[in-house]
């Protein structure tokens, strides 16, 4: 479902006198449908960095980020902009660090918008969106909040079930679990056990060890740059 090959990221620095950053060089794995690979490593190893060019948010220096996008390989690295779009809408959930709150648009809204672009009627999708939600421990008065003014836990609860909703077959994970408590995390971790069911491949970065444990089949240091 997704093979990453010979990917390299660097930074260059403008306002230092065009230093380079290197974020991080020659990663290479894969991962296979009904899998969850994470990724591990130190603290500015470059994880959330890898997630970011296989979504198609940063260009890569060289590689390939190819995943299978309605029955054919596409290279994210190397694909137009308006066919990176279309992978993201049909094919590749994110679930990133932090919800991108919109102003005055309440949560449940939020949550069943990718349904609707794929074109559910709105009511049903909005049915959809608050089962999730409440699955989830968003109380039916929050649903109908804009979720600016929540909680960094509620607001990532709104996050997570917008990424999950349309069930992509290819679903990155940020720190999912970072902001919840021990009954939202197990939620999250049900979550992923039913993607996994369904055949979704996922790539995530969990600091959590007891979370990646239960979650992960493989894992990929980017210390080291080895999957095992």
């Amino acid at each position: 479902m997704l093979e990453v090959s010979n990917l390299s990221k660097a930074f260059t620095l403008h306002i230092q006198g065009g230093a380079r950053i290197e974020a991080f060089r020659d990663v290479a794995f894969s991962v296979a449908a009904g899998e969850c690979l994470a990724l591990v490593g130190p603290s500015g190893s470059g994880k959330s960095s890898v997630l970011r060019v296989v979504a198609g948010n940063y260009l890569a220096q060289c590689g390939a980020v190819r995943l299978r996008h309605r029955g054919r390989w596409v290279d994210m690295a190397a694909a137009p902009h308006r066919q990176v779009q279309e992978v993201r809408r049909l094919t590749l959930g994110h679930v990133s660090q932090f919800l991108r709150a919109i102003p005055r648009v309440p949560a449940v809204d939020i949550v069943a918008e990718p349904l609707i672009r794929l074109g559910e009627e709105r009511t049903a999708a909005l049915g959809r969106a608050a089962a999730l939600l409440g699955r989830l421990g968003i109380s039916e008065r929050l649903m109908g909040l804009a979720p600016a003014t929540f909680s960094g836990g509620e607001q990532q609860r709104v996050n997570i079930a917008r990424g999950f909703i349309a069930e992509p077959p290819i679903l990155l994970l940020d720190e999912p679990t970072a902001s919840l408590d021990r009954a939202n995390r197990d939620t999250v971790v049900t979550l992923i056990g039913e993607a996994k069911a369904r055949g979704a491949a996922l790539l995530g970065i969990f600091h959590d060890a007891d979370v990646r444990a239960r979650v992960a089949d493989r894992t990929y240091s980017l210390a080291k740059e080895t999957a095992r």
